[in-house]
């Protein structure tokens, strides 16, 4: 049996909620920025032979080509390895995200809209967990509470 790989393109997010607005640290606008001016690079050394199909997108190869969806993923194991990095699923960098943002103090409504959840319950159910000082703090509330 012949089994080829199929690229399904959307021009939508997957979901309403999905699309969103986030703002451009500038980190990544200097990674951007780099890429752009890279690809840029690529187009005048390679010329006519520069693939002009995907001008619009942001993770081409040097000849201009997409990047299949999947390169990513399938490598990150590797990328992990190569760092001497604990062994995670490429999606679990999301639970990182949301427990960072948490542990710093921002809330599970703006940590829901970053992450693109319709309901703050799956934020709240799925991706935060309270870390140590927050459990010592509750502890210390009940305290304050209780009578001796």
């Amino acid at each position: 049996m012949d089994r080829k790989a199929i690229i399904v393109e959307k021009d939508r997010t997957k979901t309403k909620s999905s699309h969103r607005t986030l703002p451009l640290v500038e980190p990544f606008e200097k990674l951007l920025r780099q890429l752009k001016a890279e690809q840029e690079r690529n187009q005048k050394v390679c010329g006519k032979d520069y693939c002009r199909e995907y001008l619009g997108y942001i993770y081409v190869n040097e000849l201009g080509e997409r990047v299949k969806p999947g390169y990513i993923t399938q490598n990150f194991a590797l990328t992990l390895k190569n760092h001497g990095l604990k062994k995670i699923r490429f999606h679990d960098l999301r639970h990182s995200c949301a427990s960072l943002l948490y542990a710093n103090g921002v809330s599970l409504k703006e940590i829901q809209e970053w992450l693109g959840h319709s309901d703050i319950s799956t934020t709240s159910n799925i991706y935060t967990h309270l870390d140590f000082s927050s459990k010592v703090a509750s502890a210390n509330a009940i305290i304050g509470v209780y009578p001796s």
